[in-house]
């Protein structure tokens, strides 16, 4: 295990940090003050990075140029030279610290390269690779912060953070629409009776939606089931965090299922009281509570990613993932995090 405390960081780049996470999700916040010191700060800076990101690329003026500074920024914070940027110099402490491979962010970077290119997600399958991408790597860097790294749990990780981005798909549907963004997988679409390029000119609920909705939330309660099991596998006073957040995300589609899941017409919230009693039940949860492991990876799509963190792949070698070759752009953005 690693010491209590992350030498190197700085405490002004830290509440900077601290302060990203505070006011881009107080879900995340609020699950994350259960965590020990160590990984709380470390935790925050990650995020403090991941959203400094995402709200570059979501900006509104993103471009190729915007993603090779933020390469730039990677090479800077794995390489020998201290970072100017306060959220560059933390992360910088906390990879070193964690021993984080770059393979993580390199893999981020990807997903965000996905969004500049206005890519196209015609499967459900390729909503969960760029899931892996924009989400999976956050719980990935997590896990090394709470010093796992056996595939198994890394594995669950993933799991995790790609239940959330599901949801997220799925409360921010009416949102992304009128802003003509789509995320739903276009197949089943079609499958509904629904043409995906005339639908987002003019969303409007319907029962179809509705069915395609309902399927997102399904699969994502698939890898909330899955990722209980690695949340057994974390460090005991880590555990309680991590499920509360699980929970937490969780219930947003249980509020979006009320609805009919009708969630163009509004945006699905989770009340202040219900998570509150959604962190007691994670506090109050057996520590023998685990869900038990499936026979095949419950998440094909981040195994290369995985692997690349096995093979310790964090050198100044950029990491390919097999990408294809681009689509034809079309504006589009990140998704926002619970709040």
């Amino acid at each position: 295990m690693h010491s209590t405390n992350v030498p190197a960081l700085r405490p002004d780049d830290l509440m900077r940090c601290e302060r990203l996470l505070r006011e881009g999700s107080r879900s995340f916040h609020a699950a994350s003050r259960l965590l020990p010191r160590t990984m709380r700060h470390s935790a925050a800076v990650v995020y403090g990075f991941c959203r400094t990101a995402d709200d570059l690329i979501d900006s509104g003026h993103a471009s190729r140029w915007t993603l090779v500074r933020l390469r730039d920024r990677i090479s800077h914070v794995y390489g020998d030279g201290a970072p100017v940027d306060p959220v560059d110099r933390a992360l910088q402490a906390v990879i070193r610290h964690h021993e984080i491979p770059r393979a993580v962010f390199e893999a981020l970077l990807e997903g965000f390269s996905w969004e500049i290119e206005g890519r196209q997600y015609e499967t459900l399958s390729d909503i969960r690779a760029y899931s892996v991408r924009v989400a999976a790597t956050v719980g990935l860097a997590i896990s090394y912060v709470m010093d796992r790294r056996d595939p198994e749990t890394l594995e669950r990780a993933c799991c995790l953070g790609v239940a959330m981005q599901l949801t997220n798909i799925a409360r921010d549907v009416g949102e992304d629409a009128r802003a003509g963004r789509l995320y739903l997988p276009h197949s089943w679409m079609r499958e509904a009776g629904i043409d995906p390029e005339g639908w987002v000119v003019a969303p409007q609920f319907t029962p179809a939606l509705g069915s395609v909705v309902q399927r997102v939330l399904d699969e994502a309660n698939r890898l909330y089931t899955a990722a209980a099991w690695g949340i057994a596998r974390l460090p005991l006073r880590a555990r309680t965090a991590i499920r509360a957040a699980s929970n937490i995300y969780a219930d947003i589609g249980r509020v979006i299922a009320e609805d009919g899941y009708n969630s163009v017409s509004g945006r699905a919230v989770t009340s202040g009281p219900r998570k509150l009693l959604l962190t007691i039940r994670a506090l109050t949860a057996t520590r023998s509570e685990r869900a038990a492991p499936e026979s095949r990876p419950p998440l094909p799509e981040a195994s290369a990613l995985i692997q690349a963190c096995g093979d310790r792949a964090d050198s100044q070698t950029a990491v390919s993932w097999g990408e294809s070759e681009s689509q034809e752009p079309r504006p589009r953005r990140m998704l926002q995090e619970t709040r």
